[in-house]
């Protein structure tokens, strides 16, 4: 007779987030961040501590017994939500209230998972280069992932993610945005393409990559203000300087930072929306070329030159760009057309002055989202407390131990560097959602009056020594100065 089949292992239900996955031993969940352990449910990364004594971005893992001294010093050693766990379901005090004495105060540091539907990033992309018009669709993967948003002094920018990208559209739609998501917020580089525009590759902390080229500086300013800081470089160099930029080209002659000094009027003419004296506007299309116009050539943006306003054969020109990257100088010849010469040695010390003053071109990745139901359950049982106290900058909150800014205003809607925090602090589950670690610290006289779950308030000792609901596996991080 046959022997019977032997018993297929028995899935356990994890709770760690809607989903609610059956999970078979030593298997991980859909979120890869849960897995069967024994018949329990454990959390995959360990729980992370800042510790001042460790270099930053070194590490010590495991944290407990074997490697943990037992000194815990005020302000050297802080608990973050990362590898904490979640607090879903919302009836659930938060995994960590973990209580501290700093000077002499007893405070209460309250540390979760949260699990964010209602989140994204914004991301500022230092250069000049046209990205996409205002609005313009933003993708990733083909699917759409956000869109361009106001142009900021130097720096385009992108907001991405969002409900209604997460859940709102197509199942590829929400798997692509949270994808997206999950990588820059984990300083992943990710390639996102703008409808009607360019290619850029973004990465935290990096130099952005357009339409394949790498940036190298961000611009010291406008076409205008580049002419107010370096007018008095070029006097008694050179006839006229013509600052190329898309958004307010300079005009050295006719600017009031030319004309305080003495500079004399060349005739020259500009094409574009004249502002005011030595300030132009759309002398140009937005694009990859000079100061972030579409030209190549910086001769498009002139029109004749007007002799009985001061032009000459012999007047000498010089063209930059707003970083310095593009510079040329030309010569008017017999009938006033501007002719290529070479650049005088003279003249380019205050070219490289210009890109000496350009910061280098980067990528800031910023997390924002608004903190819901189930994170505020797991602090108190009374949520609009919680609230009022965070906006009453009586509760302190922070990503991943890293400083949050706080936006005015209802709710608890936060702001965050991703920078500011460990490696690889963010999560996602398959609602889709992004999570995020979050942590609220307060005094214990004030987390007591908001109705925290006092409870189940634990020593800094005693979390090292036993770890929480999902394990008792954690490392130590060196806190960023």
């Amino acid at each position: 007779m046959a022997e019977k089949a032997s018993a297929r292992p028995e899935k356990i239900r994890c709770d760690a987030c809607p989903v609610m996955c059956y999970i078979a031993e030593g298997k991980l969940g859909a979120c890869d961040r849960y897995a069967n352990e024994g018949g329990r449910i454990i959390r995959c990364d360990p729980l992370t501590v800042l510790d001042a004594r460790i270099e930053a971005g070194g590490e010590i893992r495991p944290f407990l017994r074997a490697d943990w001294d037992g000194r815990i010093g005020a302000g050297d050693l802080d608990i973050t939500a990362i590898g904490a766990g979640t607090t879903y379901p919302d009836y659930k005090p938060a995994p960590f209230i973990v209580s501290r004495e700093v000077d002499g105060a007893d405070f209460v540091t309250v540390v979760t998972e949260a699990i964010f539907s209602y989140c994204g990033v914004k991301v500022k992309i230092d250069t000049d280069r046209h990205l996409g018009e205002e609005c313009a669709l933003v993708r990733a993967g083909g699917e759409v992932v956000g869109h361009m948003t106001t142009s900021e002094y130097g720096s385009q920018m992108m907001s991405l993610g969002g409900v209604d990208h997460l859940t709102g559209g197509s199942k590829p739609e929400g798997r692509a945005t949270c994808d997206a998501l999950l990588r820059l917020c984990n300083r992943e580089a990710v390639e996102l393409s703008v409808d009607g525009g360019a290619t850029v590759v973004v990465q935290a902390g990096q130099p952005p990559i357009v339409d394949g080229v790498p940036e190298a500086r961000m611009r010291v300013g406008c076409g205008s203000a580049t002419i107010g800081m370096f007018a008095s470089q070029w006097k008694g160099l050179v006839d006229e300087v013509v600052v190329v930029d898309d958004h307010i080209t300079g005009v050295v002659s006719e600017h009031q930072a030319g004309k305080v000094i003495g500079w004399p009027d060349t005739g020259i003419r500009i094409k574009g929306r004249r502002s005011t004296p030595g300030r132009y506007f759309q002398v140009a299309e937005p694009g990859l070329g000079w100061g972030g116009t579409n030209i190549n050539d910086p001769l498009e943006i002139l029109n004749p030159w007007l002799e009985k306003k001061g032009a000459r054969p012999g007047l000498t020109m010089l063209m930059v760009s707003t970083t310095g990257e593009h510079s040329a100088y030309y010569v008017l010849d017999d009938d006033l057309v501007p002719q290529p010469a070479e650049m005088p040695q003279e003249l380019l010390p205050s070219v490289e002055l210009i890109a000496e003053n350009c910061e280098p071109a980067l990528c800031t990745v910023m997390f924002m989202g608004g903190a819901g139901g189930s994170l505020r359950s797991g602090v108190t049982r009374n949520p609009v407390h919680l609230t009022r106290s965070v906006q009453a900058r009586r509760t302190k909150v922070t990503v991943g131990g890293g400083e949050a800014y706080v936006w005015p205003g209802g709710g608890i809607t936060i702001m965050a560097d991703v920078l500011g925090l460990p490696g690889n602090a963010f999560g996602s589950v398959p609602t889709p959602a992004l999570v995020a670690p979050l942590e609220f610290t307060t005094s214990r006289e004030e987390f007591r009056a908001l109705g925290g779950h006092d409870a189940s308030v634990r020593s800094v000792d005693d979390v090292l020594e036993s770890g929480g609901e999902y394990g008792s596996s954690a490392r130590a991080v060196g806190r960023k100065p």
